[in-house]
């Protein structure tokens, strides 16, 4: 499979990002807009694209919206928003049949004015959005904020990142805040959308079997964008001094705890050791032969699941477990114990391979999927990477075991959360 990467200024703070690849027998497109992850804006953010895909201009419903797929041979429209270290991306796809296999000329071109109609040409009444389609999509939004509880493996995560990142904006939560939902309405919502529209930075990914010049012309043609000054978004600090370990204890009605560590690796993803700290988080916690799965779950049968992982952007490292309650401290214990023996060297050459081999898969399965390949170019685009996958694979083959105990000794535990029982 052939794969190339174009990417093309189309206007100020807009760039098109075209990816070629004949793995597919549909194409995608990602509109992603960028704003700084701010609580002042977080959850109007997130009620932005659920009020857009309810109706446009041209197309007043929803059903009217799904009607209009519907002509574009089953054409799939998704959106989401995303927090990416210190930045909320706010994204609109819609993935349709390549054209070679339809009978439309041109099809990615019907499904650029489908996009540019949802993200630019909404429906108005009176200058502002309607106050239906707001109100029911900020209830919408309320019981998506309160369900977060629902999947305690992720809300312990989530809850530990934001004791973690007390007074930092990587604290906030993606979906925003229910008592910030009070102060939206139709017209406020309407303002920030225009600010959004003419300030963020945009990033367009097209993915699939396509002609680059084709596609860049048809979406200066189709696509409206309307600038005044582009924000220059702040890259978020990683570099914090730990003085004192944060812990944190919260009760529940459950039946299994949830004991997440929140480790500080001060070490940017530009950084030299940004790869051996992936493949220290790997050997440490990232499948059935880590060090964590071995010992606490395997050998003690403390943990019904555990694992490791690095956090891109803010440079954190992250091990969650599920646990008995009464379990807490000897899997606490434990896990110290493994973190410690990766900064003391007590690893194996075949756990380092079996973890490169690991990470290899991992990576090489992003070219498996035309949303994982959007998502990774938006990656390396926020991280300022022009490396393609191939390039990263090698760097990670070439990682040493020095390296990767040099990456290990600037884990600072910072935050101990536990989720447990609700004491009677």
């Amino acid at each position: 499979m052939s794969l190339k990467n174009i990417r093309k200024k189309i206007d100020e703070g807009v760039n098109l990002n075209l990816i070629t690849t004949d793995k597919f027998k549909s194409n995608l497109i990602s509109v992603y807009i960028v704003r700084p992850l701010l609580r002042s804006e977080v959850t109007k953010n997130a009620l932005l694209p659920m009020v857009l895909k309810r109706g446009t201009k041209n197309y007043n419903t929803f059903v009217d919206i799904q009607k209009k797929l519907e002509d574009l041979f089953g054409a799939n429209l998704s959106i989401d928003v995303a927090k990416k270290g210190e930045r909320q991306v706010i994204r609109f796809t819609l993935e349709g049949p390549n054209d070679k296999y339809v009978t439309i000329n041109n099809l990615i071109g019907e499904m650029i004015k489908v996009l540019n109609e949802i993200i630019n040409n909404p429906l108005l009444v009176n200058g502002c959005f309607l106050d239906e389609y707001v109100n029911q999509e900020k209830e919408n939004l309320k019981k998506k904020i309160e369900s977060r509880i629902n999947d305690k493996k992720t809300y312990s995560v989530d809850r530990c990142i934001e004791e973690m990142c007390k007074n930092e904006r990587y604290s906030l939560y993606k979906h925003g805040y229910v008592e910030d939902l009070k102060d939206i309405d139709s017209q406020t919502l309407y303002k920030h959308y225009l600010t959004v529209l003419k300030s963020s930075p945009i990033e367009v990914c097209v993915v699939g079997d396509i002609d680059t010049d084709t596609v860049t012309e048809t979406f200066i043609e189709n696509f409206e964008i309307k600038r005044d000054k582009v924000i220059d978004i702040q890259r978020e600090s990683v570099i914090k001094e730990i003085h004192t370990k944060n812990l944190v204890r919260e009760e529940m009605d459950i039946n299994q705890g949830k004991l997440t560590l929140g480790f500080r690796t001060n070490i940017p993803y530009e950084d030299r050791l940004y790869e051996p700290l992936l493949v220290m988080s790997n050997i440490l916690g990232g499948g059935p032969n880590s060090k964590l799965f071995m010992n606490v779950r395997e050998k003690e049968s403390l943990a019904y699941y555990i694992y490791s992982r690095v956090l891109k952007y803010k440079s954190l490292l992250i091990i969650s477990s599920g646990i008995e309650f009464a379990n807490y401290q000897k899997t606490l214990d434990i896990i110290k114990e493994q973190v410690e023996d990766m900064k003391l060297g007590k690893f194996s050459e075949s756990e380092i391979e079996q973890s490169k081999k690991s990470l290899t898969t991992s990576i090489k399965s992003v070219k498996d999927n035309n949303f994982s390949l959007s998502d990774y170019y938006l990656s390396n685009i926020l991280a300022n990477d022009n490396r393609d996958i191939d390039e990263i694979i090698e760097i990670i083959q070439n990682v040493s075991k020095d390296e990767i105990v040099e990456a290990a000794k600037k884990l600072k535990l910072d935050t101990i959360y536990f989720l447990t029982k609700r004491e009677k």
